[in-house]
Formats: C-alpha cells, structure tokens, sequence
C-alpha cells in the first residue's frame, strides 16, 4: 500500500470519526434540552393535574402528629379554596382531635387522589387552625348550617390552612417528587 492511498484512508477515517463526534455532541445538546423541557413541562403538569383533583374529588386525606407522635390520618371534605398545589382551606369542628393537635404541632400532609385513573398526589406541609371572621367567612357555603348549627360565627367552626413545601405525584406506575416555591 502506497503512503498516498494509506493517507486518503486515514484522511477519510478521520472525517467519518469527526463527524460522528460532532453528531453525538448535538445529540447530547438536544438530550440535555429535552430533558430540562420535560422537566420543566412535567411540573406544570403536576400542578394542573393536582388542581384538578383536588377540584373533582369529593373527599381528600389529612395527615398530623397526635399527642404520642404517632401519624393519625382522616378522610376530609375535599378542600373549598386552594391556591394552585400550595395552599388549601378545609373546614372542621373546633372541638376536633385535629384541631387540638395541629395546634400543638402543626406539621400535616395532604393526600388527594384520583382512583379512576389511578393518580395521587401527597403535599407535606404545615397546617394553621384559623378562627377569624374573615377567614371563617371567606369559605362558608350555603348548608354548611347542616355541620354548624350556629352558621358563620358557630364556635365549634374553624378554618384549616394548609401550605404546601414539597410533593410526590404517582402516576402510570412512576412517582416524582418535586420542590413547591
């Protein structure tokens, strides 16, 4: 083999192994962006998913620490306001075990969920006990007399708050948890 034909192999190999190199370069970028897309996607849709359960559910679950520390979950009326995936407001009884507890320690989880498709979502945060007029006023309903026989001003009637810090979303046999600013 001359020098001339062994350097137009090697010239030409060089080339090919250049533009693969360039090739897998761009196709890392485009992996790299893809990704942070989806990511960036993804969160939206976990907001507007867990919107929109908490919007359709019926009932959702409450999660503190009683006075053993131990964990006590209840199922609760779905929320009446929320603030995208960061707040909630539930209402309850004054008088409640909860209510006592939160007071004492106000760490809580929400669990919401979607049993038809198979979706949850579960928020850790922290609960407030709110008994002013405005907040008590702010999610009162017409028949809430059923559970306050007082109306508005019932002392037994109180206002859970509750904001978010962080969640987990399952869905499709896969969760992801995810930072709530």
């Amino acid at each position: 083999m001359s020098f001339i034909a062994f350097e137009l192999i090697w010239f030409t190999l060089f080339e090919d192994l250049k533009y693969i190199i360039i090739k897998l370069i761009r196709i890392h970028f485009f992996y790299i962006f893809a990704v942070l897309h989806l990511k960036i996607r993804k969160m939206r849709n976990f907001e507007q998913t867990i919107g929109n359960i908490a919007d359709k559910s019926a009932s959702a679950f409450i999660c503190y620490i009683d006075e053993d520390g131990c964990p006590v979950t209840k199922a609760m009326l779905k929320p009446r306001e929320h603030d995208g995936i960061r707040t909630f407001y539930f209402t309850t009884n004054t008088s409640s075990n909860k209510v006592k507890c939160f007071k004492l320690n106000p760490k809580a989880s929400i669990y919401l969920v979607n049993p038809r498709l198979f979706q949850g979502a579960s928020l850790t945060g922290t609960m407030e006990v709110l008994e002013t007029a405005e907040a008590k006023g702010r999610i009162w309903r017409q028949g809430d007399e059923m559970y306050y026989p007082e109306g508005v001003t019932d002392p037994d009637y109180c206002v859970l708050k509750f904001t978010a810090t962080k969640g987990r979303f399952y869905s499709d046999f896969h969760s992801d948890d995810f930072e709530i600013k």
